[in-house]
């Protein structure tokens, strides 16, 4: 393999909480193998509906404590009043949580898909943006859609609800995933177009299982091209084979997008350690 040249790429890594002791022991030993490659930031995610609110709240205690990598915690606005929401968001901060992943959050499913605002609580993701920054001074993720949300009217309109959130103050945007290069660099370059100047970092989700991963894509609009489809069946048969080729169709995204100047790369990790590791170690970066 030829010797890394130029900078190395940041990169970050999301984790969802565990559901029970022992999930919770290996996510954190996890956490602290990836936590070695120096990472930007380690996020942890929010349940719907903030279904996962203590434990979240809990990883993210553990995780600044275990890894003394910076943390990120997610954090949503759907079903919650103002005063809740700002209630985990000073949680977070007094737990040493600097920076939050503000996400409107998707409807519960009595909801029938439709976003309807809490009463009392903020309106979407760029209020909560707004919100936040009045608590304390957090560093501030937001999300993006290559593909556009499922709920947007319109790429347009959706490219305009992000160029909001930044100007609400959103330091970046860590994007949906997606599996071909161009798709991110078509909406990068979109992005740019409408003056959008923060970083947009690309999400990358390497295939554990392939079913899972389809159904993930099915959820958030995420197209899987057919030779990918193709090349992953019947590999959830053979678990080591899935993985490397899992591992080489990711590298192969991440090479793509760092030779079109890609400078950073979050992981969605999926409480795993070893495909994330290996994709560190082929974009230049060691565990110290």
């Amino acid at each position: 393999m030829p010797a890394q040249t130029g900078p190395l790429p940041a990169i970050s890594f999301e984790f969802f909480p565990a559901k029970s002791e022992k999930a919770a022991a290996t996510l954190l030993e996890n956490a602290k193998t990836l936590a070695a490659f120096g990472p930007q930031f380690m996020s942890v995610t929010y349940g719907a509906g903030g279904s996962t609110r203590d434990r979240t709240l809990v990883t993210l205690k553990d995780m600044v404590r275990e890894t003394g990598a910076p943390m990120a915690g997610h954090l949503t606005c759907v079903g919650a009043s103002k005063e809740d929401v700002n209630a985990v968001a000073q949680a977070y901060w007094d737990a040493g949580v600097k920076h939050i992943v503000a996400l409107r959050g998707d409807p519960p499913p009595s909801a029938g898909g439709v976003y309807e605002p809490h009463p009392e609580g903020y309106a979407g993701a760029v209020d909560l943006v707004h919100g936040l920054k009045e608590i304390a001074p957090f560093e501030i993720s937001v999300a993006a859609y290559p593909e556009t949300h499922p709920a947007a009217l319109s790429p347009q309109s959706d490219l305009e609800h992000l160029r909001a959130k930044i100007d609400a103050g959103a330091d970046r945007a860590l994007t949906q995933f997606f599996f071909e290069a161009d798709t991110f660099l078509r909406f990068r370059d979109r992005a740019a177009a409408i003056g959008i100047e923060r970083p947009i970092v690309p999400g990358i989700l390497p295939v554990g299982s392939a079913a899972q991963a389809w159904k993930f894509a099915d959820m958030c609009g995420a197209n899987v091209p057919k030779w990918m489809r193709d090349l992953f069946e019947g590999l959830d048969e053979t678990p080591q084979a899935r993985a490397f080729v899992a591992a080489t169709i990711a590298d192969r995204l991440c090479q793509t997008l760092k030779a079109e100047g890609v400078e950073q790369f979050h992981f969605y990790t999926l409480n795993h350690a070893d495909t994330a590791s290996a994709l560190c170690r082929l974009l230049g970066r060691r565990a110290i």
